[in-house]
């Protein structure tokens, strides 16, 4: 793959980046800037040898038009404040503004140019529109850096089409996720364990599919393990429970008895009488949650006390682990133990913990813990997951 060592001189020359500025926001305060401090380093390698930076980025899900609250004027805020240095906002993409932006620049300056999804071209599923608006793009530069991990596995404008209009490489972002990301799935350091976690077991059947046989241990939580625990036979309540995939999961269990992967599902529950952050809640077995006091009602929103400990000892004695989707609903304080104390154990692994973007990426910050504790922090979430699916990645293979 190419990467920014075969770039040559870019001196003056203006070099389009795309990166992953997809942040959470609200209002306009930007509630998790982690996406914007991994594409800095690439930044700042281009503005050192005083290339005029034009950053492109999209920002949540516009319908193909201007909406001002999807603007990325924060994040071009937010970027300078990191840069320690001004870094300038175009009103549009390709309009007059981002023309006359881009052509103002010195050697070494920086403009963000607003939301590529305020235009139907970015996200088009016909070729000709998503080429006719890379060609936009084009104009407005020399060369093309991708380094938007979290996008790379859609074909989109500025990730599939504008990589063949312009000389285009891959960033260090993107070169580090590759890194980690291949060290998961080649020979990694054992014993391995796989954490998974989130609402729905439908998201993950792809990488449980291709990393099942690689993994010594996979270790269920979140929305999902109540599919698994009805694949036991187990009654859940009303939690998240998915009855078309129990079936499949009936599959997975006995695929990995006969492999000789470990499954590790909780023992005990942290069950509710509602979906609240004040709701009535208890510790019940995992096999008996209709069993609490709330009966049918009940409702698991994370892993029990037995459980945490239990998959925490599962973590810190592995010497790789890739985990991706929380244990419980973490945004809420009575139900946040079992995510901590699996991120606290990711810590503590003598080896490769890679924690897999999206939501987990998030909890961590928000749980309190800093991205240098943990190995590898992806900026990737679903990008990341079809890596690991083995799936093709557009925005990869236009670089080779």
């Amino acid at each position: 793959m190419r990467t920014l060592n075969d770039l040559p001189n870019i001196e003056s020359k203006r070099v389009i980046i795309r990166c992953d500025l997809n942040v959470p926001l609200d209002g306009s305060r930007i509630t998790d800037d982690g996406r914007v401090v991994a594409s800095v380093p690439t930044i700042k390698y281009l503005v050192e040898r005083g290339a005029k930076v034009v950053v492109i980025s999209h920002l949540g899900r516009p319908d193909g038009a201007p909406d001002a609250k999807y603007s990325l004027e924060p994040v071009a805020t937010r970027l300078g404040e990191l840069l320690g240095q001004p870094v300038h906002f175009a009103s549009d993409t390709v309009g007059s503004q981002a023309i006359g932006a881009v052509k103002a620049l010195d050697s070494g300056g920086v403009v963000v140019l607003e939301n590529l999804r305020f235009n139907a071209g970015e996200v088009a599923n016909n070729s000709a529109e998503r080429q006719a608006f890379a060609a936009k793009l084009a104009d407005l530069g020399d060369f093309f850096v991708s380094d938007g991990f979290g996008v790379v596995h859609r074909k989109q404008a500025s990730v599939y089409e504008l990589a063949k209009l312009l000389p285009s490489v891959a960033g260090l972002l993107i070169e580090r996720e590759l890194e980690v990301l291949e060290r998961l799935t080649t020979s990694p350091a054992r014993p391995y364990a796989v954490v998974l976690g989130g609402s729905k077991v439908s998201d993950k059947l792809g990488v449980i599919d291709h990393l099942l046989p690689n993994v010594d241990e996979l270790i269920i939580g979140g929305g999902m393990l109540f599919t698994f625990l009805a694949a036991l036979g187990h009654k859940v309540g009303k939690s998240l429970l998915e009855v078309d995939q129990i079936a499949t999961v009936q599959g997975y269990l006995a695929r990995a008895k006969e492999i000789g992967v470990k499954i590790v599902l909780p023992t005990d529950i942290v069950v509710a009488d509602r979906f609240a952050s004040d709701a009535n809640h208890e510790v019940v077995p995992a096999e008996n949650i209709e069993g609490s006091s709330f009966g049918e009602s009940a409702i698991g929103l994370d892993i029990g006390p037995q459980a945490a400990k239990d998959f925490a000892s599962a973590i810190s004695s592995s010497h790789t682990v890739f985990w991706n989707g929380p244990m419980g609903v973490f945004e809420f304080e009575a139900f946040a133990n079992g995510t901590k104390t699996v991120a606290q154990a990711l810590t503590e692994v003598d080896g490769l913990s890679v924690v897999g973007g999206g939501d987990s990426a998030a909890a961590v910050r928000i749980l309190g813990f800093k991205d240098e504790q943990f190995g590898h922090i992806s900026t990737g979430g679903g990008a990341s997951l079809e890596f690991l699916e083995g799936k093709s990645m557009p925005g990869l293979e236009v670089l080779q």
